[in-house]
């Protein structure tokens, strides 16, 4: 038996060795296949090595009259506008252009591939200039730079300048732009400024009547040289990276201050601003709210969501401690709070955003219950918020409510139940968001 097992062992083993050595002679007589990969689409990695034959588009000549039907010249047209999101791209202005159409009012060349700011010189009544999202890395032609003197002076009537997305690093050549006696206001759009600091040079005799100056999403760690842009109103210095709140003192006229996503740890500098209104510092490093005192009667709303902001550091004198007498709109989504009892005397207030807090039960919320002009409340994400019918105890506690979270309330029924509108919390605060900043924009004009 022994013997047979042996037996089968050994024809198992040379069967495993026939197979090895003819699997081997069979990788020997036949070459191995290699895989074969399809090419690469390396065309748009050529966009800065263009060859005679194939030059890449930035580097193609074409002229404004290349892209549009446009006369060879003409002294009636006003505005020449052409967006060049879909369709051939611009990428000259042409050194003749305000010999071409001299009486133009508005030039617009948005989304193009222009390198240069030139074809200015003669422009007398140009009033509008946005050259938003082209490559153009110095702002120039703003002023005469002709050694004749001939020509008008572009900038001087400007009322719009638009240079946002480009990549421009110097903003001196703005203060060509004011005119004390025909100017009013000049609306700047800023992006991609590499600078860690922002300054805007000015002479003595000069005065910068800017409106709205925003130079938001960038890499600013400070802001230095607004001091004499005492006609501002507006200015966006959202999401860079500025530590401090610093320079605003001669910003006198400012309504509105826009801070978000920056490093900021502490409220302050705001002591000669006391025309602003809006004040957002939301996604910052704040643990209190504090040095407002200036803005006692004309702050009207304030964002101050995603902080570390705690019930003690809502009670400081100079923040919230304070009576505003204006103050309609208060966000503090997104921190740390535990009760309302810092909003109490608030009683202006018509919109109360406090989702995403640590409110646990509806004692928490009673020290709202005489905010007699409360309309909205958002306290989603609040451990309260999943309490057995919050809704209605919550419309209970405070009747003015004419909304609760994303919720518009129909009115307590024969049911006794709080209708609802089913528009998410997300979509109710993006359409409240938009609705402050079409405010501010139509404020601002």
């Amino acid at each position: 038996m022994a013997d047979k097992d042996t037996a089968n062992k050994e024809d198992i083993s040379n069967d495993v060795d026939k197979a090895t050595n003819n699997g081997s002679n069979q990788n020997k007589s036949e070459p191995k296949k290699q895989a074969v990969l399809a090419p690469l689409p390396l065309e748009w990695t050529q966009l800065a090595c263009p060859d005679a034959a194939n030059p890449s588009p930035v580097d193609t000549i074409r002229y404004p009259w290349d892209v549009m039907d446009l006369p060879a010249s003409c002294t009636e047209m006003d505005c020449l506008e052409i967006v060049g999101t879909s369709g051939q791209k611009v990428t000259r202005m042409g050194g003749d252009l305000s010999e071409r159409y001299p009486n133009l009012e508005s030039l617009v060349l948005r989304s193009h591939l222009i390198r240069t700011m030139d074809g200015l010189a003669n422009f007398k009544k140009l009033e509008v200039l946005e050259l938003y999202d082209n490559m153009i890395d110095e702002l120039r032609g703003l002023n005469n730079e002709s050694e004749d003197g001939a020509g008008g002076v572009p900038g001087r009537l400007l009322r719009v300048l638009d240079m946002s997305y480009n990549v421009i690093r110097d903003m001196g050549p703005v203060e060509f732009c004011p005119n004390l006696q025909e100017l009013c206001e000049i609306t700047v759009l800023w992006s991609f400024a590499s600078a860690l600091t922002v300054t805007l040079n000015c002479t003595v005799a000069d005065e910068v009547y800017f409106a709205w100056l925003d130079i938001a999403q960038n890499k600013i760690k400070s802001i230095k040289g607004l001091s004499h842009l005492k006609y501002l109103r507006k200015i966006d210095l959202g999401a860079n990276r500025i530590r401090v709140i610093e320079g605003l003192e001669g910003l006198v006229s400012l309504e509105e201050l826009w801070l978000g996503k920056n490093k900021i740890e502490k409220i302050e500098g705001l002591d000669k601003l006391t025309k602003l209104r809006r004040l957002d510092v939301q996604s910052n490093r704040l643990t209190k709210i504090e040095n407002l005192t200036a803005q006692v009667n004309t702050l009207e709303e304030l964002y101050l969501a995603h902080n570390g902001i705690d019930i003690e550091g809502a009670k400081c004198e100079t923040g919230l401690a304070l009576s505003f007498t204006a103050l309609d709109t208060l966000d503090l989504s997104r921190n740390r709070l535990v009760d309302t009892t810092p909003f109490a005397h608030l009683a202006t207030l018509t919109e109360l955003w406090i989702s995403g807090n640590v409110i646990k039960t509806f004692d928490d919320i009673e020290s709202l219950s005489n905010l007699t002009n409360l309309e909205g409340i958002y306290l989603e994400y609040n451990p309260v918020a999943s309490e057995f019918e919050y809704r209605k105890k919550l419309a209970e506690i405070i009747p003015s409510l004419n909304q609760i979270d994303a919720n518009v309330i129909a009115g307590l029924g024969a049911h006794g139940y709080v209708g609802v509108s089913g528009v998410g919390l997300e979509e109710r605060m993006r359409q409240l968001q938009d609705t402050v900043i079409q405010k501010a924009a139509h404020e601002t004009k």
